[in-house]
């Protein structure tokens, strides 16, 4: 990890927590998804509930991290009161619901919580789904979160800049490429399973994994890749024609550019998500295309890969300054391939910010790498 990025802390964010659950007349929280657990308290370790009761902080997690638990939360500035430490998970649980005895209403991620664990909480007479409020919380990236999300995009920029897409190439060599150079620059790992996707089969499939295909003259390739640093994801799709554009990639490739332009233009603080994935289907309709584009507009990016806001025609969000977001309209047709063109952006009181720079041009991949 860079010298240069501010160090990350969690100060604040307990009272934070606090007030929005106010709001909704809950007293007693509990946090136990591994992401939302290192947001309020600064621990990583995987597995512990945060209790948050009006005069107490609380982390029960097992002996395992008994020592990471207290030197990550004495780091991270959090609040965190106490570190219990057990040796079942029944105890564990034992003490979540000791904590909040007598609490009445108690806040809990139930889409963390599985139906077996919420229903061994037996002693917590009324459970309340806090999931909208911890994510709402999370959305707001602070300077350090986005100093780090920023060099993670860097770094993923400089992996696609090294690799060579070329004939003769497979998938799997372009993404072990990828990941071995981004953890060459400082990254921790991928940020997800690297998509390299070639011909005209595989790169119509927006997910697929990368396989021993090798990549021929004529090929769409869509190459998506993120890196992870200290937690922070990082989120970028590029797309390429190995050989010359025919027309009808060029006109994909010119049309697909647009729409995502169009996309980007309408990221601003106060516009609903919807907005920004109608914005995207009205340019490729104009082409003829907008059947093509078969997935949401884009996501929320943070300490998870994907998480609020998320860009969709049904979604109900507005984004707000310090969102980051991605902007990424494809297009994919079984036997002619597919593109993506994925942009990592922060929104900003004035619009957004870019957050990715590798170029995006035209279809061309880049140089290949010289020694």
């Amino acid at each position: 990890m860079s010298a240069d990025l501010p160090p990350l802390s969690a100060a604040g964010r307990v009272a934070r927590f606090r007030e929005a659950l106010a709001v909704h007349g809950i007293e007693h929280g509990i946090v136990s998804g591994a992401s939302t657990r290192r947001w309020l308290s600064g621990f990583t370790g995987s597995n512990g509930d945060v209790v948050v009761t009006p005069d107490r902080v609380v982390l029960v997690t097992d002996g395992r991290y008994g020592s990471q638990a207290e030197r990550q939360i004495s780091a991270s500035g959090a609040g965190v009161d106490e570190v219990m430490v057990t040796t079942t998970v029944v105890e564990q649980r034992r003490r979540v619901d000791e904590l909040c005895a007598g609490a009445g209403r108690v806040g809990f991620e139930s889409m963390v919580w599985s139906h077996a664990e919420w229903s061994a909480h037996g002693a917590l007479d009324d459970l309340v789904p806090i999931d909208s409020v911890v994510s709402q919380l999370r959305r707001r990236k602070d300077a350090a979160e986005i100093a780090r999300i920023t060099e993670a995009a860097r770094i993923a920029s400089v992996a696609l800049a090294a690799v060579e897409i070329a004939p003769g190439v497979s998938e799997r060599d372009i993404r072990d490429s990828l990941e071995s150079t981004m953890r060459a620059h400082g990254a921790d790992g991928p940020s997800y399973e690297t998509i390299v996707a070639s011909g005209p089969d595989n790169a119509a499939m927006a997910h697929h994994r990368p396989s021993r295909r090798v990549l021929e003259v004529g090929d769409t390739v869509v190459i998506d890749v993120g890196a992870l640093l200290d937690g922070y994801h990082s989120d970028m799709t590029r797309s390429f024609v190995v050989g010359e554009p025919s027309d009808e990639q060029q006109r994909w490739y010119v049309a697909l550019s647009r729409a995502q332009r169009a996309g980007l233009d309408a990221v601003a603080d106060g516009v609903a998500t919807r907005e920004v994935d109608a914005a995207c289907r009205a340019s490729l309709a104009e082409e003829g295309l907008a059947d093509l584009f078969t997935h949401g507009t884009g996501h929320g990016v943070g300490l998870d890969i994907h998480e609020e806001p998320f860009l969709g025609r049904s979604t109900e969000s507005v984004l707000a300054a310090g969102d980051v977001v991605t902007v990424e309209p494809g297009l994919y047709r079984v036997g002619a391939g597919g593109m993506r063109i994925e942009d990592l952006v922060l929104v900003t009181e004035s619009g957004h910010r870019s957050l990715t720079d590798f170029p995006k041009d035209d279809p061309c991949p880049p140089s290949p790498p010289t020694t």
